[in-house]
């Protein structure tokens, strides 16, 4: 059974860093690439960034390039997203994602809420 959990968000106020870290169980972890997507209050879920399963190529959204910086443990089953000079408008549950194969099922984690207000 894969299962993700994500943790480490919380309220931080414009200019602030927070890491968030998803560990992952059920699966062959260094396999697989992995992402972060953020659901922004009334909005769809979007692609924040992806890593590979060694980690040597990462892929950001515009809005987080130069700011968030993915990256992972492979030997703690961990993917990390490293956030800083955080906005109002990053405000959002950012949720864990892997989609594996050959079964193509994409599986998420249940969130962790991240604040950025003052």
């Amino acid at each position: 059974q894969v299962q993700l959990v994500e943790s480490g968000g919380g309220l931080v106020q414009p200019g602030g860093s927070l890491r968030l870290s998803c560990e992952a169980s059920g699966i062959t972890f260094s396999n697989y690439p992995m992402s972060w997507y953020f659901q922004a209050p009334g909005k769809e879920r979007e692609l924040v960034a992806t890593i590979s399963s060694t980690g040597g190529s990462t892929n950001y959204a515009d809005s987080v390039k130069g700011r968030f910086t993915i990256s992972r443990d492979n030997a703690k089953n961990t993917v990390y997203l490293q956030m800083n000079s955080l906005k109002p408008e990053d405000t959002a549950l950012y949720y864990c994602n892997v989609r594996t194969v050959p079964s193509g099922i994409n599986y998420w984690g249940k969130g962790t809420l991240v604040t950025v207000s003052s």
